[in-house]
């Protein structure tokens, strides 16, 4: 597989803009880090500002395991937000794909994030958060992999 993104370790910049439900575009920035270890478990963390707004800062701690040549995968999620989630991934030619959704919701909370593949060192993230069957907010941005020199 060609994908870098989560295949892959590394440390990733994310840069993009968040929209809520009746709400306006503000900024977003944050990075993303990826490990694997030997028994095919991967473990990603993220990290998510909104500089100049009063929108509080997201972190994600995702755990998952997904066997070499298999392209679909389970992870659990710790959101400092939601709480504990559970979803899958799928991996395609050009785009990753995730679904979640929150563990014990009155809200049905769930979302999905699809990553589509420029280029080895780039990807473009769309996302979105869905409250039953209405989003209540959505984010696009650029994830650039930072080289270690």
């Amino acid at each position: 597989m060609d994908h870098t993104f989560l295949l892959e370790p590394g440390r990733w910049t994310l840069q993009g803009s968040w929209l809520e439900r009746n709400g306006i575009l503000i900024s977003v920035k944050g990075m993303t880090l990826v490990a694997w270890n030997r028994d095919n478990w991967f473990t990603m963390a993220t990290k998510l500002i909104f500089p100049g707004s009063d929108l509080a800062d997201i972190a994600l701690q995702y755990k998952g395991r997904m066997d070499r040549g298999n392209r679909q995968y389970n992870f659990l999620l710790q959101h400092n937000l939601l709480g504990q989630i559970e979803g899958e991934g799928w991996i395609g030619i050009d785009t990753i794909v995730q679904r979640y959704w929150v563990l014990s919701d009155r809200e049905r909370r769930s979302g999905f994030e699809t990553l589509h593949r420029i280029n080895h060192d780039t990807y473009y993230l769309t996302s979105g958060i869905m409250v039953g069957h209405y989003l209540s907010s959505t984010m696009e941005a650029n994830i650039e992999r930072q080289r270690v020199n």
